[in-house]
């Protein structure tokens, strides 16, 4: 009887022993979780950023590039610090600081690592790298911020930052993270999938003081990063810094474009702001100083201001009523002094001269014309059929909307319609005499400067224009990829454009004298925008061209605020932008231009008249 329960005791530890070490094999070889844990103690992964892509010019010279930084990441359930103060006076923060951002990591997750300190410089790094094995918990995980070449194209390149919350509720390709980076504005929001490239994974094992041992698993599981694509863009970044230089202390835009293609060579919104400060550990300061600034320099005048196009306006009223037939280009038109005050005297006109000498009345008359054409019982319905006729005509202009531009934020401006006047007048209350500022490029017309340059490029074109862009080829691999862009065009035919352009030439040595450039022929048309505000006295100085006229290779818009006629600060700032991108430098002139420009003395004569 005592043997078999010998026997059977014995069993039982058997048993009990065999339980064990099958329990034991599971948790060690069959179930991971502990093997987990633990490698969580000594492996630590790190987000692989990849490289932004670059931003190049098109001559290939570099505008934006990367620099590098450093977030340094904790888990805090590793941390252990000796030495708080010296920790603090290491990283150059508070105690209150140390406590607070650890007190953020353990409430985002306690075995998880998150970002302790963002974008330590280079320097900043090498100074404490050395020291960072003292402080378990604590690692460097470096990336990239954006640096710029020149302080210049603020508003057109753009700037990035950190994703938020509601950014990742949008995304739904689920690849940003809390802690990413993305472009916010400019190229850098529009083209960001091309920019950000994809990102990598890496696992390093460490020892039991932070010091990093190589690679987990030789590697087997890392994940490299991909680099963004690279962008050509179409700005002459000489050229665009010359034309920064010119608006320095203005208000207003330069858009300069290449008409046979649509390539925008200078995008100026002044004033501006150095991009270099919303890049790096300073961002948050340096954009609520910029946010706050009472000149709105994070507004982008060029593709955003609203403007009256003024008398620039007349050369689409001749376009539209030569496509409609109601005027031809050589048609002698008897111009009285009666209608409109003008400078112009009367006499006969035609297409050239009406623009040559910025007619008022002789366009009163070209617009009424093409308005009024008999079709309705009276003017009070015979009008808005007309004027229904006459808004589509000047929306194939590229007005009243957007025209694409390759930036977000455009704005389409305004082109009066018959809906709008019914709701301002009450319909068949109003008839042309209720519309005729619209002539002259005034009235409830509003247009960007981008729309202005591109009026220019259409004329140079003789009827057509291309989408404007800021980006002509993205790079990959050393390979650039063109982009295509469409083309459009705005009436029946171009054999009514030379006595356009020939008005043009004639304009500008009439009334632009200082714009004029001897050996260079400019197509360009002066204009005054009213800037509708009662503590302002002078209105906007408003110039449109297109140079060489017999072979043009640049359409500009210049919109100088509160600088008074067209031919003064707008004129000659066109014309030094014309000179400087065709002759590659500006010849010294009895006018001293650029004086002209720089020191402001466009205004003096201006203040007097005041």
């Amino acid at each position: 009887m005592l043997e078999n329960r010998r026997y059977i005791i014995q069993g039982l530890f058997i048993l009990i022993g065999v339980v064990f070490l099958v329990k034991l094999f599971a948790l060690q070889v069959v179930d991971k979780t502990y093997q987990m844990k633990a490698e969580r103690n000594i492996v630590h992964t790190i987000v692989e950023y990849p490289f932004r892509g670059l931003m190049y010019d098109r001559n290939e010279k570099l505008i934006v590039y990367n620099e590098p930084i450093y977030d340094i990441m904790v888990v805090p359930r590793d941390v252990h610090v000796a030495d708080t103060a010296e920790f603090c006076r290491l990283f150059d923060i508070t105690k209150e600081d140390f406590l607070a951002n650890m007190k953020k990591a353990r409430a985002y997750s306690p075995v998880k690592p998150s970002a302790f300190l963002k974008k330590l410089s280079h320097q900043k790094y090498a100074e404490i790298q050395d020291n960072l094995y003292q402080f378990n918990g604590f690692y460097a995980n470096p990336r990239t911020v954006r640096r710029y070449t020149k302080p210049i194209l603020a508003n057109e390149v753009g700037y990035i930052g950190e994703v938020s919350p509601r950014d990742l509720e949008l995304d739904t390709t689920n690849y940003y993270k809390s802690g990413d980076y993305k472009g916010l504005t400019g190229l850098e929001q529009y083209y960001e999938k091309e920019l950000r490239g994809e990102r990598g994974v890496s696992r390093k094992v460490v020892n039991v003081n932070g010091i990093e041992k190589g690679n987990f698993k030789n590697g087997e599981l890392d994940t490299a990063s991909t680099p963004g694509k690279n962008l050509i863009t179409t700005i002459d970044l000489e050229l665009q810094a010359y034309a920064e230089k010119l608006m320095a202390g203005s208000r207003g835009s330069v858009v300069a474009i290449d008409p046979k293609t649509g390539e925008i060579l200078v995008m100026v919104s002044a004033p501006s702001y150095d991009p270099n400060l919303l890049s790096g550990k300073n961002f948050g300061k340096y954009f609520q100083q910029i946010k706050n600034d009472t000149t709105a320099p994070l507004f982008n005048r060029a593709i955003q201001a609203k403007y009256p196009p003024g008398s620039i306006f007349k050369t689409v009223q001749a376009l539209i009523a030569l496509d409609e037939g109601v005027i031809d280009a050589y048609e002698p038109i008897k111009v009285t002094l009666g209608r409109l005050g003008d400078h112009a005297p009367a006499g006969m006109y035609d297409v050239a001269r009406g623009i040559e000498h910025s007619s008022n009345n002789y366009f009163w008359e070209v617009m009424r014309r093409t308005v009024n054409q008999g079709v309705g019982n009276s003017i009070f319905t015979d009008t808005p059929i007309g004027l229904e006729k006459w808004t589509a005509a000047v929306k194939r202009f590229g007005f009243g909307s957007p025209l694409g531009i390759d930036i977000k934020g455009e704005v389409g401006g305004t082109v009066p319609d018959v809906n709008m006047y019914n709701r301002m007048h009450g319909e068949r209350r109003w008839a042309y005499p209720t519309i005729y500022s619209l002539s002259i490029g005034q009235g409830e017309l509003e247009v960007t400067p981008l729309q202005v340059a591109n009026l220019a490029a259409i004329i140079a074109n003789k009827g057509y224009y291309i989408t404007p862009h800021l980006v002509k080829a993205i790079e990959e691999n050393g390979v650039q990829k063109p982009l295509q862009f469409e083309k459009h065009y705005t009436g029946k035919g171009d054999e009514y454009y030379p006595a356009i352009i020939d008005g043009m030439v004639r304009a500008v040595k009439r009334t632009a004298g200082r714009a004029l450039i001897p050996d260079i022929p400019i197509a360009g048309k002066t204009g005054t925008a009213e800037n509708g505000k009662k503590d302002e006295t002078l209105d906007h100085s408003v110039f449109m061209a297109f140079a060489p006229a017999d072979d043009p290779k640049i359409a500009i818009a210049v919109y100088t605020e509160n600088a008074g006629w067209g031919g003064g600060a707008s004129g000659v700032t066109a014309s030094l932008i014309i000179e400087k991108y065709l002759r590659g430098y500006i010849k010294e002139t009895w006018a001293k231009r650029e004086d002209y420009i720089l020191n402001k003395k466009y205004l003096i004569g201006l203040q007097q008249e005041n």
